[in-house]
């Protein structure tokens, strides 16, 4: 198998905090990036067409139709069907075409919503899923089966998935309706603290545990399967492994912005699942772990947003 520098690699959603990141640690490879006025991934003949035309070695599947819980539940009919048709045309029209290795990124959102904690890779479609983000969930579940199917028909090809846990970092949205949780929290506490307000609000009791990884963790871990893609299990966890509270977020955006102002909590608000932890045995038996600290994740993020979203 050639070298991941020989290769040529397609990457999808590099606009996106995933891509962008991706990028920037790829920066010596040789890696195709069309935006989505260049390549249409809803169009089933365009993608085909272009996968025909320039014969990648390997797919990164990173684009998609992305929010946080007020975006899914606005709209679950754009996330659901955007996102199945872009995950569809770019396995099928990869399969089609012949490239010999895919890496598929899903969502821990995949999960049943009841699953125990923490969760593992073979308890996909075991039960309900959160109904916040059940469009998206439907379409990515759909996308990591069809590799998973492609695999026991021609096992000589590598479809692979790599199943991430929540992300904050660089690139990322910080548009207070339309953003995840982190950026989200760095946005309020930040005007809080430019506008001199005393309180932030938190949306529920603020007792949800969520798992959130710095993106440029998972920009090196995708590289690594890359690389060795043979290797990886059909589905892997990426995470860290363990987790922490809403408030827990919340308080340690606060000390590293500097920001000493109280939280309130409106508990009329939805908070989606109590707990997303991901079991980290796959990745860990594989060999890898995440390296960046949650305090160290969220000032290179913040020094992000002061840079590029602050005037």
């Amino acid at each position: 198998m050639a070298p991941l520098s020989e290769k040529r690699i397609l990457l999808t959603g590099g606009g996106g905090m995933v891509g962008q990141n991706l990028l920037q640690a790829a920066k010596n490879l040789r890696v195709d990036h069309p935006t989505s006025s260049q390549l249409d991934l809803t169009n089933t003949g365009d993608v085909q067409s272009y996968l025909q035309d320039t014969k990648p070695d390997l797919v990164i599947h990173a684009a998609g139709k992305v929010g946080g819980i007020q975006a899914n539940m606005a709209d679950p009919v754009g996330f659901l069907d955007k996102n199945l048709a872009i995950g569809r045309n770019l396995i099928m029209g990869a399969y089609e075409a012949r490239v010999p290795e895919f890496l598929n990124l899903a969502s821990t959102c995949i999960y049943p919503r009841n699953a125990q904690n923490p969760l593992r890779e073979e308890m996909v479609l075991t039960g309900e899923l959160e109904p916040t983000n059940e469009g998206y969930a439907i379409a990515k579940i759909a996308a990591l089966r069809l590799c998973e199917y492609i695999r026991r028909q021609r096992s000589d090809l590598q479809y692979k998935t790599l199943i991430p846990c929540n992300l904050y970092g660089p690139h990322d949205n910080f548009h207070p309706e339309k953003s995840h949780l982190l950026p989200a929290i760095i946005r309020k506490v930040h005007d809080a603290k430019l506008s001199g307000e005393g309180e932030v609000e938190i949306w529920g009791d603020g007792t949800a545990r969520r798992e959130f990884m710095y993106a440029g963790d998972l920009a090196k871990v995708i590289l690594e399967a890359a690389d060795r893609i043979e290797t990886v299990p059909d589905l892997m966890n990426t995470g860290l492994g363990h987790d922490h509270s809403i408030n827990d977020y919340y308080q340690a955006v606060a000390d590293v912005l500097e920001w000493d102002g109280t939280f309130t909590h409106d508990l009329s608000k939805p908070v989606g699942m109590k707990q997303k932890l991901c079991s980290t045995e796959r990745a860990d038996a594989w060999g890898w772990r995440a390296s960046t600290s949650l305090t160290d994740g969220i000032a290179k993020t913040y020094a992000f947003f002061l840079e590029n979203h602050v005037s």
